[in-house]
């Protein structure tokens, strides 16, 4: 990831290699600051609480943070506590047990004394086929941004996001980003149309915050609007990331991902997903039988932000009562094709 001017990863490990560093999303884009995660109860917290989000992000974490745990009790008991603490953080996410699932077998049949020190090389190598993951899923990506810029060359290459599938939710390179940053840097002229997100407002916070400090042209739009752009020859492909695929191809991602697949499907305009591998279910059948995370209302209730002052504050902007579901599920029939590491597939 490009920031502030620098190539930097979303998750690394301390200089003294007992735990990890990462930017505090919640603060984003009002104020960058690195947290240090040192014990598992802390990386849970930030899981959570969302200090840090997205389902490749969040499964890195986890690793680390069950790395930590053996750290101060390598026992079998350490290790199952551990375990049942950080996968009760989030339900919705596959990549979060896949990563517990991964560290707990490396260890399981090793001596407690080597426990700790042999999970953070799994968590390491976990952290680093993430972002080759990634990079790979934008390289081939790129393949295909470049044949839709073909159809159009006398203008950019307009793409629409959902949520924040970036740098910010992986190691390095993001999901859906990692193809529009490619192209952005082979001197494809390319306009990204950002999602806002609501209720956290993560496109417009994090996904806008990304493409600034990478020099990618963006517009923050609200979230109804994607419709209305499709229908007017403005979106030349729908590109956005996923938190868990089902084994029939089904697509969970952030509340409002179905709407746009809705409208692609529509207007004739293509609706991409891009996904690691980890982020594959074949255990689940369909998104139907996907546990959906319900968060606070306050989530729907309240904003912060800066005021005319520059001042950062939490104002109500409903009194109502308020449901807040953070995903849904977008029928593999309506998405075009799913970007890979190993290719653009037309089923999963």
């Amino acid at each position: 990831m490009i920031l502030e001017g620098a190539h930097r990863r979303s998750i690394a490990r301390t200089a003294d290699g007992a735990g990890v560093a990462i930017l505090d999303q919640r603060l984003l884009p009002w104020e960058v600051k690195w947290v240090e995660l040192r014990d598992a109860a802390t990386a849970a917290a930030a899981i959570r609480e969302m200090w840090t989000r997205g389902a490749p992000m969040i499964g890195a974490t986890a690793a680390y943070g069950l790395a930590m745990a053996l750290a101060d009790d390598p026992s079998d008991a350490g290790l199952a506590a551990g375990y049942d603490l950080l996968v009760a953080t989030r339900p919705t996410a596959i990549n979060l047990r896949w990563a517990l699932d991964s560290v707990r077998a490396h260890v399981a049949d090793l001596a407690p004394a080597e426990r700790a020190a042999a999970a953070f090389a799994r968590a390491d190598a976990i952290a680093d086929e993430d972002a080759a993951l990634c990079r790979a899923i934008g390289e081939h990506g790129l393949a295909l941004l470049r044949t839709l810029h073909a159809r159009n060359p006398h203008r950019p290459l307009n793409i629409l996001t959902h949520c924040n599938a970036g740098w910010l939710a992986t190691v390095d390179y993001g999901t859906a980003t990692a193809p529009i940053y490619l192209a952005h840097d082979a001197g494809i002229p390319i306009h990204v149309w950002v999602d806002e997100t609501r209720p956290r407002n993560q496109g417009a916070l994090l996904t806008a915050f990304e493409l600034a400090n990478h020099g990618v042209p963006h517009t923050l739009v609200a979230d109804n609007a994607g419709g209305l752009l499709m229908m007017e020859g403005q979106v030349d492909a729908v590109i956005v990331g996923t938190d868990r695929v089902t084994a029939n191809g089904d697509v969970c991602n952030k509340i409002g991902t179905y709407l746009k697949a809705l409208a692609a499907h529509d207007n004739g305009v293509p609706f991409y997903v891009a996904l690691p591998y980890t982020t594959f279910d074949p255990a689940t059948a369909t998104g139907a039988d996907i546990p959906i995370e319900e968060r606070s209302a306050d989530e729907v209730k309240w904003l912060t932000g800066p005021d005319a002052e520059g001042m950062i504050r939490t104002v109500r902007v409903t009194g109502s009562p308020a449901a807040n579901p953070a995903f849904d599920v977008t029928p593999a029939r309506l998405v075009t094709a799913y970007i890979t590491e190993r290719g653009v597939l037309d089923k999963v």
